[in-house]
């Protein structure tokens, strides 16, 4: 790696007073930062600038060679003085820094942010929860929930729960991480499938932030023993955003992870999330039937409800009955009928499609298929002229079809109604000025040899392998070198022949022969043509 030092007449100045960007800052972790006394200053040419209050430290130096490695970057060094060193790593203080405030002061919700338990949950409250509600929201109050928990002042508890949600809100976060570890408190951000951790919090608020997060949510506060589910909604900005959040009991106290659900963002269109060509034309033919089953899966996270949001919004609602059932309401789409399931009063996935089955519906999309009543009915549903859409858990598509089975469902009854089975997972986007060019040849080569070996031969020859693939470099406006999320995706239509093994022998060996000579993709040879055209590291593949 090149390196320039003070001693050079050519090493880098440092303008008193530089601002650095967060983007830049994320490279190298705080604590990293403080440890090694060095700050990430800019990125100019896939060169990372990096202020150093002893540039000849050698352990300092031979950690910023493994990070500056490990993101594709060459670096230079500049000389620090201890108060430009001081002076930079304000920069990391965005989050911390407003929370650093709450905890010395009194204060208020910040900015834009207006928490509140959801109106449509049900309002009746223990006493314990009425009277802490109370306090955390006045400015003179000071509790304890536990008689090992220090007093606190508790409207900065309300201040820091606003600037979490808000700065991961903001931050395009899709999942927030409140973790107890050893005599910290660990809040972490999932961007893009990743977790970042944001800041450290003091032991002692923990408890009062849990309690905090329960009281928006309607959990009991006193149960601590067993896991809890709740959500709760938010005002930002104007807009309503919703959370839904779980708590559950770990060694060092309770675990809360706020999953964040914007439902003004809008639905993307099925391209846009990197569903095109045949794979598009095949979910065009099943929507256009008036009857069957498709069929969504793949793990948590993974696109599975966004993809069938974009479905939904491709359908003609005008003339049609579109009816949902949700759990939770993720967009709001124009012309569905959408209904929010409720577990804790009777309102299950089952027992809400009887209902729909009773508001003439041409159109049912169901959040969840998770037993075996809620499978028979949306089975159905399809055998008796409605098109059903639905998620289900699995690893892959052809595990739709054994997972059904062994939710009860007969065979002779999957055949008739299931029309497309869909898998996906979520894979890096590579951002365009961030390509690195990697030659197609020796390992690449033998691995794209291989995934493809057993396809059609109709099939192999409209795959085009170009002469180079892409690895993610560090750039000036995308520090990781990807930026979003696509979906690597695999599906199969129903066949005579596919039929014919599904009342037979439903095994997944059986069923993959058939939908492969039908000329299926698999997730990686997605993702793997995806990495053709540029549109993810080549990397992301070793990922499915």
């Amino acid at each position: 790696m090149p390196l320039q030092v003070s001693s050079s007449p050519t090493a880098p100045k440092v303008v008193a007073g530089t601002q650095v960007s967060f983007d830049v800052l994320k490279i190298l972790p705080e604590d990293s930062a403080r440890h090694y006394r060095m700050v990430p200053i800019a990125i100019e040419e896939g060169v990372l600038k990096v202020g150093m209050i002893d540039p000849y430290d050698m352990e300092a130096r031979d950690a910023l060679g493994f990070i500056t490695n490990q993101q594709g970057l060459a670096y230079v060094i500049a000389k620090i003085t201890q108060e430009e060193f001081d002076d930079m790593l304000t920069g990391y203080q965005g989050l911390r820094g407003a929370v650093g405030e709450a905890l010395s002061q009194l204060g208020t919700q910040i900015g834009d942010i207006e928490l509140k338990a959801d109106e449509q949950e049900d309002t009746a409250r223990d006493e314990s929860a009425q009277d802490l509600d109370r306090l955390l929201n006045r400015g003179d109050a000071k509790i304890s929930n536990d008689k090992n928990t220090e007093v606190i002042e508790e409207a900065p508890v309300t201040k820091i729960v606003a600037v979490i949600i808000q700065h991961a809100t903001e931050g395009n976060a899709s999942d927030v991480h409140i973790e107890p570890v050893d005599d910290q408190v660990r809040v972490r951000f999932r961007v893009d499938g990743v977790l970042h951790t944001s800041l450290f919090l003091p032991i002692h608020v923990h408890g009062a932030i849990v309690a905090r997060i329960k009281i928006l949510t309607n959990m009991k506060l006193d149960e601590k023993r067993k896991p809890q589910d709740g959500r709760f909604s938010a005002k930002i900005e104007g807009r309503r955003v919703d959370f839904r959040v779980s708590t559950m009991p770990s060694f060092y106290g309770e675990k809360v992870v706020i999953r964040i659900l914007d439902r003004e963002k809008g639905v993307l269109p099925l391209e846009d999330l990197g569903i095109k060509g045949e794979h598009a034309n095949m979910i065009e033919r099943a929507i256009k039937r008036p009857y069957g089953l498709i069929l969504l899966t793949g793990p948590t996270g993974s696109g599975k409800t966004t993809t069938l949001y974009s479905i939904l919004n491709t359908l003609e609602r005008e003339k049609r009955n579109v009816v949902s059932l949700e759990d939770p309401i993720e967009y709001n789409i124009p012309g569905v009928s959408q209904s929010q399931v409720r577990p804790e009063i009777g309102y299950t996935f089952a027992n809400g499609l009887r209902s729909i089955l009773r508001q003439d519906p041409d159109i049912i999309m169901i959040g969840e298929i998770r037993d075996k009543e809620t499978a028979q009915l949306a089975i159905q549903a399809a055998l008796t002229g409605h098109l059903v859409l639905s998620t289900l858990h699995t690893n892959n598509a052809i595990g739709v079809i054994p997972r059904l089975v062994d939710m009860g469902i007969d065979p002779y009854l999957i055949a008739p109604t299931l029309t497309l089975a869909i898998a996906q997972r979520l894979v890096q986007r590579i951002c365009d000025d961030a390509k690195d060019p990697q030659p197609v040849e020796g390992a690449i080569q033998t691995m794209i040899d291989k995934e493809f070996k057993d396809l059609p031969p109709g099939v192999v020859k409209n795959i085009t392998i170009p002469k180079e693939v892409y690895r993610a470099k560090s750039s000036p406006t995308c520090s990781t070198g990807t930026r979003g999320r696509v979906a690597a995706v695999e599906m199969f239509e129903m066949s005579k022949e596919l039929e014919h093994v599904i009342l037979t022998n439903p095994n997944e060996q059986e069923i993959y022969k058939v939908v492969r000579a039908q000329g299926m993709l698999t997730m990686r040879e997605n993702a793997m043509i995806k990495a053709f055209e540029g549109i993810i590291p080549f990397g992301e593949i070793s990922q499915l």
